[in-house]
């Protein structure tokens, strides 16, 4: 009987063994960037939402590990799919995932999907149907490269305070804080630093200006479970000053609030009157000493300032710089998983 294929969807699918081996074997790949874990094989990167450093990091790990990698925009230079099983094509899609996961499979030996909610009805974007509809029709694994989670994110993250503070987090005080920005944003990022950081046995508080900014129950479960089985602790605040004092880890990212999704001009007055949520110099020295990240890209002076991103506590770069790294771990594992 075939074994079922590994995909990398989210990290909570994976086991913390699983986990910390990718974490080991980025950290080897960190001083050691050349391999043929890849040789011979190809991955198929699919771009519903524009990229930096996903695309970039992504080709050039490939590459790195003997791969080729295919960069593909549906809607621009690869056909409009449709997702919606039993739907009557008739509009602007030209194939189906059906068919489009089938034909990827047989060209390549994996593929990675980016696809954004459309922040229209949130009962609709966590369904995630894009990335699950790859996964369904895929005969090849599937890479997360960014949806409602952001599981490479995750990773690199992960890897850059195992760098600063050791491979045994628990007992840090973790702080995500929401902050400000000009647009309703995903909260891929968001779910995926709840999960990681409470998966690593953390003591997690979640920032956010009022229960709207709470993040969906999904992932809110998910971040108690992982607290009951890793330790540490997870605690919801709208202070500020309590949120920050003592912290050693402060991981900004804005993110719209779910109840008012599709209600962009209802949550913009909550939104403005937030704005100093951005994280300064005053509020890291609440802390202890901790360092700062963002996953980036990052609006200067409206999220954090100058200050904060170019003082020695940043490890934003750092973050960004493992995402090649943790990528090609990732890949790496999968390649083996599927050909063992």
């Amino acid at each position: 009987m075939t074994a079922p294929i590994k995909h990398f969807l989210n990290t909570q699918d994976w086991t913390r063994a699983e986990l910390d081996a990718v974490l080991d074997l980025a950290a080897k790949m960190k001083q050691h960037k050349l391999g043929d874990q890849l040789a011979g094989k190809s991955i198929a990167l699919v771009f519903f939402n524009s990229s930096l450093r996903t695309r970039t990091s992504f080709e050039l790990g490939a590459h790195q590990l003997g791969g080729k990698a295919i960069v593909l925009q549906p809607g621009k230079d690869a056909w409009p799919i449709e997702f919606e099983v039993g739907s009557v094509m008739d509009g602007e899609a030209e194939e189906h995932i059906a068919e489009v996961a089938q034909v990827l499979s047989r060209y390549v030996d994996m593929i990675g999907v980016r696809a954004f909610p459309k922040f229209q009805d949130w009962s609709v974007d966590r369904e995630d149907r894009v990335l699950k509809g790859f996964a369904r029709y895929a005969t090849v694994p599937v890479i997360n490269l960014e949806t409602i989670t952001h599981p490479c994110q995750e990773l690199a993250h992960a890897l850059a305070l195992r760098e600063r503070f050791g491979a045994d987090l628990r007992g840090r005080k973790y702080v995500l804080t929401w902050t400000y920005h000009p647009k309703p944003l995903n909260t891929a990022v968001a779910n995926s630093a709840l999960t990681i950081a409470t998966r690593l046995g953390m003591d997690v508080t979640l920032l956010c200006p009022t229960p709207d900014y709470v993040l969906d129950e999904r992932y809110m479960d998910w971040a108690e479970a992982n607290v009951a089985e890793s330790g540490g602790s997870l605690t919801v605040s709208h202070d500020i000053e309590s949120a920050y004092r003592d912290a050693d880890v402060v991981y900004a990212k804005s993110w719209g609030a779910i109840p008012f999704f599709g209600r962009w001009d209802e949550e913009k007055p909550i939104r403005e009157a937030h704005r100093h949520f951005m994280v300064d110099s005053a509020k890291m020295a609440l802390t202890r000493n901790g360092v700062f990240s963002h996953c980036l890209p990052l609006r200067r002076n409206v999220k954090a300032t100058d200050e904060v991103m170019d003082s020695p506590a940043c490890i934003a770069i750092d973050e960004a710089e493992n995402r090649l790294h943790v990528q090609k771990a990732v890949m790496a594992k999968l390649m083996r998983s599927r050909d063992a």
